[in-house]
C-alpha cells in the first residue's frame, strides 16, 4: 500500500512502487487530465507538480513522491490556484489549443514557471522558451503559448 499526497489528500493505492505517477493518477485515482505522450520525459504531455516542481510524470515511480506532494492540471486550472487561473485564461485569450492534447502539461509546464519568478518579475520571451523547453506542441503553437505565457505574468504581477 502507497499513499500519496494528490491536490491536497492523502490517496491510498495498491500499486507496485515502481508505478509511474502517471498511471496511477489515471488507472488508479481515475484523474485522467494528465496526459500520455511518449512514455520517455520528451514530450511534456504528462508534466505534474511534485512539490511545486513540474515533474514528468510518466518515468518517475510513485515509490520516489511519497510524503510529497503531487499536483495535477485539475488542481490547478479547476480550483483556487491564481496562477493557474492566470494561466488558463491567457490560453483561452490568446486561443492557444489547437488538437489540445499538449495542454495540460503545456499549462503545468507555465504555471510551475511563473511560479517560480519573484513576484511583479516579467519574464522575456527567452525566458519562457527556456522554462517551456521540453513540452512539444505537434500543432506548433508555440508563438501563442509564449504570447499566453507573458500576458499570464502581467496579470499576475
Amino acid at each position: 500500500m502507497t499513499t500519496l499526497q494528490v491536490n491536497g489528500r492523502a490517496q491510498r493505492l495498491d500499486v507496485d512502487p515502481s508505478t509511474p505517477i502517471l498511471w496511477a493518477l489515471r488507472d488508479s485515482l481515475g484523474l485522467t487530465g494528465t496526459k500520455f505522450g511518449c512514455g520517455a520525459a520528451l514530450c511534456g504531455a504528462c508534466t505534474v507538480h511534485v512539490d511545486g516542481q513540474a515533474t514528468r510524470s510518466c518515468v518517475t515511480p510513485i515509490g520516489s513522491v511519497g510524503g510529497r506532494q503531487i499536483t495535477t492540471i485539475e488542481a490547478v486550472t479547476g480550483g483556487d490556484d491564481r496562477v493557474g487561473k492566470a494561466v488558463r485564461d491567457a490560453w483561452v485569450k490568446h486561443d492557444v489549443a489547437q488538437c489540445g492534447y499538449c495542454q495540460s502539461g503545456q499549462i503545468m509546464s507555465a504555471t510551475a514557471f511563473l511560479k517560480s519568478l519573484p513576484k511583479g518579475t516579467q519574464p522575456s520571451a527567452a525566458d519562457i522558451d527556456g522554462a517551456m523547453a521540453g513540452n512539444v506542441c505537434r500543432c506548433g503553437t508555440y508563438a501563442r503559448i509564449r504570447a499566453a505565457v507573458a500576458d499570464a505574468a502581467r496579470t499576475l504581477a
